[in-house]
C-alpha cells in the first residue's frame, strides 16, 4: 500500500514524536496505587505515526503536544526510547489527544499529503485507493481524478473548492490513520489496508513471513546435509555393523 510520505517512504525509525501523555510518577499499579514509578511518556511519531514510549532525562518534565527529538545523537529532553506501544495500552489521555496530534502532523505536512491526492493510483479494477479514506466515495473519487488531470491540487483549500461536498481532508485523513492504528478491532474489508502507518509487528502477515523464513532456511540446510549418493545412500552415514552377542 502506498504511504503518503513519497519523498521518504520507508524511514528506518522515527526522529521526532509528539507527546500524547506524560506520567511523572509512571504507570499506576492497581496493587500498589500509592507507589511511585519512573517517569514515562506516550508519544506518536511524525513520519509513520508510530506509537512509542519514551523516558525523559532527569529533571525534565514533558508537556502534552511537545514535539521532541528521539533520533540518534544528542537529545534535549528524552533519555531513552523504551519501545513500541500498542494502541490498547494507550492511557485515556493519550486516546483523547491522539486525534489532535494526528491532525497537527497532517496539517504541518500539507505538501506531502496533497501530493498523495495528486499521485495516488488505483487499488484494483473495482476500487480506487482514495475510496479507503473515510468520507470519500466513488463520486468524490471520480471528481478528484478529473480535477487533478486538469491541474494538480495546490493545497487542501484548493481541493475542497474544486471538489464540492468533500469535507475537510485533514479530518478524513486523521480518521484513516486512527483506524489503522487501532489494534483492538479485527481488520476486514477497507480497514485491512495500511496506507499511512507501518504494519504492526504482530500482524499475521509479518508473523507468517518470519516463520516461513526460518523454516525454509532450516529445511534447505538439512536437505543439503542428507543428499544421497548414486546408490541412494547417504554418504555421511556410517555403515552398520552386525553385533555379535
Amino acid at each position: 500500500m502506498d504511504n503518503p510520505n513519497i519523498d521518504n517512504p520507508t524511514p528506518k525509525k522515527e526522529e521526532y514524536v509528539i507527546i500524547l501523555d506524560y506520567l511523572k510518577f509512571g504507570y499506576v499499579n492497581p496493587e500498589r496505587p500509592n507507589a511511585h514509578g519512573k517517569p514515562i511518556a506516550q508519544a506518536i511519531g511524525v513520519d509513520k505515526f508510530t506509537l512509542i514510549e519514551v523516558t525523559p532525562k532527569e529533571g525534565i518534565d514533558l508537556d502534552i503536544h511537545d514535539k521532541v527529538y528521539i533520533g540518534s545523537g544528542k537529545r534535549d529532553k528524552v533519555n531513552r526510547v523504551k519501545g513500541l506501544l500498542d494502541f490498547e495500552n494507550l492511557t485515556a489521555t493519550s486516546r483523547i489527544e491522539l486525534e489532535y496530534a494526528i491532525k497537527e502532523i497532517i496539517s504541518e505536512k500539507e505538501d506531502i499529503y496533497i501530493k498523495f491526492f495528486n499521485e495516488i493510483d488505483s487499488l484494483n479494477i473495482k476500487m480506487h485507493k482514495l475510496e479507503l479514506i473515510p468520507g470519500i466515495g466513488k463520486k468524490h473519487t471520480q471528481m478528484i481524478l478529473e480535477e487533478r488531470e486538469k491541474e494538480p491540487f495546490k493545497n487542501f483549500e484548493d481541493l475542497k473548492e474544486r471538489v464540492p461536498l468533500l469535507g475537510d481532508p485533514v479530518d478524513m485523513l486523521a480518521k484513516r490513520v486512527r483506524l489503522e492504528l487501532d489494534t483492538t478491532t479485527v481488520k476486514r474489508g477497507k480497514s485491512k489496508y495500511y496506507m499511512f502507518t507501518q504494519v504492526p509487528s504482530r500482524h499475521p502477515a509479518n508473523k507468517r513471513k518470519k516463520y516461513n523464513k526460518g523454516r525454509g532456511k532450516g529445511r534447505n540446510n538439512r536437505s543439503r546435509g542428507r543428499r544421497p549418493n548414486s546408490k541412494g545412500k547417504n554418504p555421511q552415514s556410517k555403515p552398520k555393523t552386525d553385533r555379535k552377542e
